[in-house]
């Protein structure tokens, strides 16, 4: 049993594992034979259960085959937002060529929301928490509501000093304005 030092382990950091590894042959009645690599992995710390991680590619490092694993974490999180937020397999279409179009559109908004917003700009903003739920780096529904108030300030609250019937909004009270309406997924329409 070799230590094996991982750049990432999810969302923790850098950590440090004992692995075995090698290569078998997995077989199944009635199915040809598969050469597998398999890595076991062991936590010195006790704070993860022992596992085993199988990979048909057999001339991978034990190293690719759990980054590989801890990467597939990104892409399952990836699904679950742009499900939660945008939509993705609850669509109201009848026809599946347009859910077949829909969804890419919805992934390629997902990642204009999360690749827009510079630093500066979530650094500046509030990160909204619950009192059994502490972040401390914005989610996508932070990145979300980000991109919401900035356009809907641009859109509909922009204010003109030649146009006479526009009435000014106190700072707090639209930022409180529009918080409630992310909160509420609520589009503001103005005539």
């Amino acid at each position: 049993m070799g230590p094996l030092t991982l750049p990432r382990w999810y969302s923790q950091g850098e950590r440090t594992v004992e692995i075995v590894d090698g290569t078998a042959v997995w077989y199944h009645d009635g199915k040809p034979p598969v050469r597998i690599r398999w890595v076991l992995v062991r936590d010195p710390r006790g704070g993860l259960k022992p596992r085993a991680f199988l990979c048909t590619h057999p001339q991978a490092t034990a190293q690719a085959i759990l980054t590989w694993f801890v990467q597939r974490w990104q892409v399952k999180v990836t699904f679950e937002e742009v499900r939660a937020h945008l939509g993705v397999e609850t669509q109201r279409q009848w026809s599946d060529r347009v859910i077949a179009r829909t969804t890419p559109v919805l992934m390629g908004l997902f990642s204009i929301v999360i690749h827009r917003p510079s630093v500066s700009d979530i650094q500046g903003v509030s990160i909204r928490t619950s009192a059994w739920y502490v972040k401390h780096r914005p989610t996508f529904s932070d990145a979300l509501a980000l991109v919401r108030s900035r356009l809907w300030q641009h859109r509909s609250f922009s204010m003109s000093v030649s146009t006479a019937d526009v009435v000014k909004i106190p700072a707090a009270l639209l930022e409180n304005l529009l918080l409630c309406c992310v909160k509420a997924k609520i589009q503001l329409r103005f005539a």
